[in-house]
């Protein structure tokens, strides 16, 4: 017998605020998708972004080497972004502060302010949208545009380009550096490979001459991990990824080594995905490294709780919930586990996924040693209408009666503030 979950939970997003020009669609979000063969696709990355925020509001740090950096109290001690002066030191963006002062022992550390960052960021999106609605942002100081529709309005895709890089750097006081490719790996390549301030062009006839010599590990998709394994196939740079045969990078790294071989020959077709475009999230998750290490289970309780009622919240506000529970622990050595657990019945109740969590927990941790962080991950979500099958171990009348106990909650913190309503296990 199936069961339809409907506990009427409704959210809103507000549509895209796009500029005047005459080809945007305001009345709704076509999902018309461009010809992969003459596309012009941006990469704009706000440089330094960061440090560059805040050395503009601080005079005084002109010729000084500067590190933005999270809180040592709160133990986020690492190097958030640096400028260009102490990255000429060595210093680099998630390096521990003391590793940063080794290398340059005058380093300025300023703590982040992320509410100017946001403003910055969506300053920068203003001048983006004189140009294209059709933006995907990647991160917060990071953007694809697709100006493929545009050419006709404003020149070609360097010129435009040149044009965004200069108003960011007049109206804003930051710089950017631009990629301009025929696909979204390229583009994103080309403005990594000159800063600050500049526009770089990969094109069908240049990407092999300028992106193939360029280590394996510069291009979308190459973490550590992924490096390490492609160095044992005697693969160094994005030339030797595409010129290895597709069926060997696939034997080593399944999909993922089919995907890098499109992408070192520049068959990435991807699209650029507007807001009122994006897929509903795959997985939610939170995490917390905490002020002391965590020494019993009373202690990681008391952090999966407040994980799980982020998590639950943020549930509902995408009319999901969780099939799947997955936890990470970072123990005080720096090594991570993670590891998971599939539930009877798919919910976004907080007691159900701190419980779980902790059931996981316990039955993977001895505890020899503390525990620096954790965090509770929502995987495998269905959408609150999907039908899934019923179990006879479960009270659904009071699961309903805890769904409207938590939307009341949501309601009175979204009013009065998250302090409204506290759980006693978390004073």
């Amino acid at each position: 017998m199936g069961f339809t979950y409907n506990p009427l939970i409704y959210s809103h997003k507000s549509p895209l605020d796009l500029r005047e020009h005459s080809f945007y669609n305001k009345n709704k979000c076509s999902t018309e998708v461009r010809s992969v063969d003459n596309r012009v696709i941006l990469h704009c990355d706000l440089n330094n972004f960061f440090a560059s925020v805040e050395c503009l509001f601080r005079k005084d740090l002109a010729g000084l080497p500067v590190a933005v950096c999270g809180s040592v109290e709160n133990r986020h001690g690492i190097v958030l972004a640096k400028n260009e002066i102490a990255k000429g030191f060595g210093v680099k963006t998630a390096q521990a502060i003391w590793q940063a002062q080794l290398k340059c022992p005058k380093l300025v550390i300023i703590p982040p302010h992320y509410d100017k960052y946001l403003e910055f960021s969506r300053r920068a999106r203003e001048i983006y949208e004189r140009y294209t609605d059709m933006i995907e942002p990647f991160g917060i100081d990071e953007c694809w545009l697709d100006v493929t529709g545009s050419q006709t309005l404003f020149g070609s895709g360097e010129k435009m380009a040149n044009e965004i890089r200069t108003a960011v750097k007049k109206e804003l006081g930051v710089t950017i550096s631009a990629g301009v490719s025929f696909n979204k790996v390229f583009a994103k390549l080309g403005s990594d490979m000159k800063k600050p301030d500049a526009v770089t062009v990969l094109s069908k006839e240049n990407f092999k001459e300028k992106a193939w010599p360029l280590k394996a590990n510069e291009i979308l998709g190459v973490g550590r991990s992924t490096e390490k394994s492609l160095r044992g196939l005697g693969i160094f740079t994005i030339g030797d990824l595409a010129r290895t045969p597709e069926n060997v990078l696939s034997a080593a790294l399944g999909k993922h080594g089919r995907v890098l071989w499109k992408y070192a020959n520049g068959l990435d077709n991807s699209r650029v995905i507007r807001d009122c475009e994006q897929p509903p999230a795959k997985t939610i998750g939170r995490s917390m490294t905490c002020k002391r290490d965590l020494e019993n289970n009373a202690d990681v309780k008391r952090v999966f709780f407040a994980l799980a009622e982020s998590v639950t919240h943020s549930l509902r506000e995408n009319k999901a919930m969780a099939g799947t529970v997955q936890i990470t622990i970072r123990d005080s050595l720096l090594n991570i586990q993670e590891h998971q657990q599939r539930l009877t019945m798919p919910t976004r109740l907080t007691t159900i996924l701190t419980y779980t969590g902790m059931e996981i927990f316990t039955r993977h941790w001895d505890w020899r040693r503390p525990v620096r962080s954790v965090g509770i991950r929502a995987c495998e979500l269905v959408s609150e209408g999907e039908n899934y099958q019923l179990t006879f171990d479960h009270d659904y009348e009071k699961l309903e009666q805890l769904e409207r106990l938590e939307k009341s909650i949501d309601t009175i913190r979204g009013r009065y503030g998250d302090d409204a309503l506290v759980r006693a296990i978390l004073i």
